[in-house]
C-alpha cells in the first residue's frame, strides 16, 4: 500500500496527514500488509505503482496531466484506491479547480465540492450495505469521530455505479455548530463512504481533525480530536483496505 499527501496547508488536514502516517504503520503491521508513504507526487507513475496493491490519497489529488493519466490507468487495470475528506473536494475557480472529469465526475461521480458543515462534529452513520466487505461486522449505526463534512454536486443515489456503502443517519440533525447557519445542517441525504462498481475503490469523507482554530494564530496548532481514536471507525477502514488488497470488484 502507498500513500500520497501533500500536508502543506489546512491545519486539520496536515493534521490528519500526520496522524495516518502513524497509525496505518500499526494497522499494516498487525494485519500483515505494507504501508509506504510519499509526498512526491511525480511517483505516481505506471512503474511506481506497479509495485503496490492499493493506492491512498490522503489529503489532495495529482495535478499534472501525465500522474493524472498513470492513476487512471492504475485503476483501469485493478488497482484498488482509498480516498480520504478533501482528496475529492474541486470547485470552480479554486486551487483545487474542476479541471479533472474522469476523477470527479466518473470515478467519484460526486462532481464538485456543494458545502460543508462547520465547525467539525461528530455524526451518527447509518450502514447501507450491510453485504458489502467494507461494512462487515459494523453496527447499524455508530457515532463517527468529528469531522467537516461535505456536501457534494451530483446525486450519487441516481449513479447505478456508486453503492452508497454509509451515510449520515437523521438522528444527527442538526449538524454543525455554525456561526453561519447554511454550515448547519438541517436535513437531508448525505453519503459519506461509496464505492464505484467499476473500480476497486472506497471514498471515506473522514479525514478532517478538529483543532484549536480559536487561537490557530499563536501557533499552538493544538488538535483537539483524532481521526483515528475510533475503533468502529477504524474497523471500517481496515475492511476497505484489506478488500481493496485482496478482493474483488463488486458489481
Amino acid at each position: 500500500m502507498i500513500a500520497f499527501y501533500t500536508g502543506k496547508s489546512d491545519l486539520a488536514h496536515i493534521s490528519f496527514v500526520n496522524e495516518a502516517n502513524k497509525y496505518f504503520p500499526k494497522m499494516a503491521a498487525e494485519n500483515n500488509f505494507s504501508y509506504d508513504s510519499t509526498s512526491s507526487w511525480d511517483n505516481l507513475n505506471t512503474e511506481f505503482l506497479s509495485k503496490y496493491q492499493v493506492v491512498l490519497f490522503l489529503d489532495t489529488r495529482p495535478e499534472k496531466p501525465e500522474q493524472r493519466a498513470a492513476f487512471q490507468k492504475y485503476m483501469e487495470n485493478g488497482g484498488g484506491w482509498m480516498g480520504f475528506h478533501f482528496s475529492a473536494f474541486a470547485l470552480e475557480k479554486s486551487a483545487y479547480d474542476m479541471n479533472w472529469d474522469w476523477y470527479h465526475n466518473t470515478f467519484l461521480a460526486s462532481g464538485a465540492y456543494g458545502s460543508n458543515t462547520w465547525q467539525p462534529t461528530s455524526a451518527i452513520l447509518r450502514v447501507e450495505d450491510k453485504k458489502h466487505p467494507v461494512t462487515k461486522n459494523l453496527p447499524a449505526t455508530f457515532k463517527s469521530q468529528p469531522n467537516e463534512w461535505y456536501r457534494w454536486q451530483n446525486d450519487l443515489t441516481k449513479n447505478s455505479a456508486i453503492k452508497i456503502l454509509l451515510a449520515i443517519d437523521s438522528t444527527s440533525f442538526p449538524l454543525g455548530t455554525g456561526p453561519k447557519q447554511h454550515e448547519i445542517w438541517k436535513n437531508g441525504y448525505y453519503p459519506v463512504v461509496w464505492s464505484n462498481k467499476n473500480y476497486k475503490m472506497v471514498y471515506v469523507n473522514m479525514g478532517h481533525n478538529d483543532m484549536d482554530y480559536q487561537h490557530k494564530y499563536d501557533n499552538t496548532n493544538k488538535t483537539l480530536s483524532f481521526t483515528f481514536d475510533n475503533e468502529i471507525q477504524n474497523n471500517m477502514i481496515l475492511n476497505s483496505l484489506l478488500w481493496l488488497g485482496r478482493g474483488k470488484k463488486i458489481k
